[in-house]
């Protein structure tokens, strides 16, 4: 089974950044589905951006969802962040 959603922040571009439960961190790009069927609302900008994660998905206020496997999977994962080095001390 893939990673659900932790938490999501809609982003210019009908974006959508997604933080998944095993901690990485996707980009999931919504235009696709801008033109098709109720995802036409979230054509509405402003409308798009009251997305919200709710039982390990994106939702949207009038119902509108994306399968937690699609958005795993079709998202552009962002490198994860560096670390410090073993035994180094930071701002040394």
């Amino acid at each position: 089974m893939n990673p659900r959603v932790k938490s999501v922040a809609p982003r210019d571009g009908y974006r959508l950044e997604i933080t998944f439960t095993n901690g990485e961190i996707g980009i999931f790009d919504c235009n696709h589905l801008l033109s098709f069927g109720v995802f036409r609302a979230l054509r509405d900008v402003a409308y798009f951006r009251r997305v919200r994660a709710e039982h390990g998905t994106v939702v949207w206020p009038d119902e509108q969802d994306i399968c937690p496997d699609t958005l795993y999977q079709d998202s552009e994962k962002l490198p994860a962040p560096a670390c410090a080095a073993p035994g180094s001390t930071p701002g040394r």
